[in-house]
């Protein structure tokens, strides 16, 4: 894919000469690289917002309390995780993140989450079901408030940024129901094909 990337703008600088289209470009490029470094400052206050309300939550003991309330979505889907176990408080508070839409402030908390799944469970160089099903988790990411999507349409003018709500909470249950279950299929397959293997 590296390689793809980097061939990709390369072929374009070259087409660009030969269409007599350098000077097009060019400005092309410098607009875009603006609209890109003002379009990051503007997420920045909305994404410092709810990465700050996540830790003063943390601190506030709530998510201890998170933790106890999801924890019998978390027994359900992590199995041999314990209950207000350090990785149970972390994969609440990615899934917090999540629900709430914050992609990059859920990053963090996810690669903890994988990190304290992989050291209790001694994981080694094979990831495990529970580091499976978080990673399914991250990927679908069942959204209540989509943060960051609304943010981007509210900073390229749309007047009515959470209109979005209905098809986001539609396609995200969508996308997390389909995930879990092929996630749960395809691991009741490998242990029973492990069973086989061993008798």
């Amino acid at each position: 894919m590296k390689y793809v990337l980097g061939v990709i703008p390369f072929v374009a600088v070259i087409f660009g000469i030969i269409n007599g289209k350098s000077s097009e470009m060019s400005a092309a490029v410098l607009d875009s690289a603006t609209d890109a470094v003002t379009l990051a400052l503007s997420l920045c206050g909305v994404m410092c917002l709810w990465s700050g309300l996540m830790k003063v939550a943390e601190q506030a003991g709530l998510v201890d309390k998170l933790s106890r309330l999801l924890s019998p979505v978390i027994s359900l889907l992590f199995k041999g995780v314990g209950k207000g176990s350090r990785a149970a408080q972390l994969i609440a508070m990615n899934l917090t993140a999540n629900l709430l839409g914050l992609g990059n402030a859920s990053t963090p908390l996810g690669i903890s989450a994988m990190q304290e799944l992989s050291t209790s469970e001694n994981a080694g160089d094979t990831a495990t079901d529970n580091m499976v099903m978080l990673t399914v988790l991250n990927t679908a990411s069942l959204q209540i408030i989509p943060t960051t999507a609304a943010a981007l349409r509210a900073s390229l003018g749309a007047q009515r940024p959470m209109e979005i709500l209905p098809c986001v909470w539609i396609v995200s249950v969508y996308a997390v129901v389909v995930a879990v279950a092929a996630a749960k299929l395809l691991s009741y397959i490998g242990r029973r094909r492990k069973r086989n293997g061993n008798n």
